[in-house]
């Protein structure tokens, strides 16, 4: 390390000094060093503030002035994204089922090019039986159904009669699925079949059992996006996308925090937090200090697992009777409370205000105890 930059070290962060080193010119690490000193000093929080109120009113205020809205994709009618307070909500709530779950999919060479992406995109699309049927034709007098297949389509998309007819023994588990003459013959196994009614239903979820792609990608929109393609897709199914062989697998993401936490871990869903938060933002034309969102990640991450800002979340891990009774259904609290003898020591900020006391507030402050000495008469 430099030697303008040695007596910085323990007083800025190394990532800070090595970031300096390797972007100024040597001439000015003096004066560059000693500027970053002073703004990082001006950033820190003093000791005894109360950083979760000022994080709580810091997004807060934004907040009330988001917007409701959703954004659709041109071209694909179905392909929607949940922006502005209802996400916002999504994220903070930590909610294990997402509005409109969609990941970004990035490729490999030469597919990130453009080369083939929309062969790549197709693979990636999770595709019902359905669409390799040219007629579903239902036999009135054997009460069964005869799909007749579309050879061509299959070609195309590399499969065979009998993939397709493995795929409708999973996923018709009520009917008996034959092969005959390259056609397939759909018959119920119960033999008390009532009428026609019960053959539609057949007919109908034969044509949505999937068959092709990745299960949970219903659409797929490859996008440019600074110079390179890549594929946005609505649905989530991280686990298995990453298992591709064309997928860059350090970049490919999705917006299912939840997802990102079985799959990749809690730092990961932390980060994912952070993410999904600053897009949102940015989207809304929003600025909110990033140590803040920080704060709040960390908070619904701190037991290893993701916990909304919710009565079963974060809420429900509070010690203080009064503070978990304040947010939602108090008088269950309370009750529960009463049954077991719990005590509350009014430690923080809500149990304070509502018993009309002074709040004991600021983080890390340190509580001194010393033997009071009493003087001699």
């Amino acid at each position: 390390m430099h030697k303008e930059l040695e007596e910085y070290k323990g007083k800025l962060p190394d990532k800070l000094l090595e970031e300096i080193e390797e972007k100024c010119p040597a001439g000015k690490l003096k004066k560059v060093v000693a500027k970053v000193y002073e703004e990082y000093e001006q950033a820190r929080v003093d000791p005894g503030e109360a950083v979760g109120l000022v994080a709580a009113e810091s997004i807060g205020e934004p907040g009330t002035q988001m917007t409701l809205n959703t954004f659709h994709f041109a071209g694909v009618a179905e392909m929607n994204v949940t922006m502005g307070l209802p996400r916002i909500i999504e994220i903070l709530d930590g909610r294990k089922e997402i509005s409109t779950p969609m990941m970004e999919i990035y490729l490999k060479k030469p597919y990130n090019q453009g080369d083939g992406i929309k062969d790549v995109a197709e693979a990636i699309r999770q595709t019902p039986a359905g669409e390799f049927v040219e007629e579903f034709s239902i036999n009135v007098v054997d009460m069964q159904i005869d799909v007749r297949l579309n050879k061509e389509r299959m070609k195309t998309a590399g499969l065979t009669t009998a993939i397709v007819t493995k795929q409708l023994e999973k996923g018709l588990r009520d009917a008996n699925v034959k092969v005959k003459d390259d056609d397939i013959i759909l018959k119920l196994k119960s033999k008390d079949v009532k009428g026609l009614n019960e053959l539609y239903a057949l007919r109908e979820k034969a044509k949505g059992v999937y068959v092709k792609g990745i299960k949970g990608i219903t659409q797929v929109l490859p996008v440019k996006r600074k110079g390179e393609f890549i594929i946005i897709t609505a649905g989530s199914n991280l686990e298995k996308v990453l298992e591709l062989d064309f997928v860059d697998t350090e970049r490919t993401t999705t917006n299912d925090i939840n997802e990102i936490l079985n799959v990749l871990g809690v730092e990961a869903a932390r980060t994912s937090i952070l993410n999904e938060i600053d897009k949102v933002t940015e989207a809304q034309g929003l600025n909110i200090d990033h140590r803040h969102i920080m704060l709040v990640a960390d908070t619904m991450c701190a037991s290893g697992c993701v916990k909304g800002i919710t009565r079963y979340g974060v809420v429900s891990e509070k010690s203080s009777v009064l503070a978990r009774a304040s947010f939602e259904t108090p008088i269950k609290h309370i009750v529960d409370a009463a049954l077991v003898g719990e005590v509350d020591y009014l430690n923080s900020v809500v149990e304070n205000v509502m018993l009309n006391q002074y709040v004991p507030i600021g983080t890390g402050l340190p509580g001194l105890v010393t033997r009071q000495i009493k003087k001699k008469e």
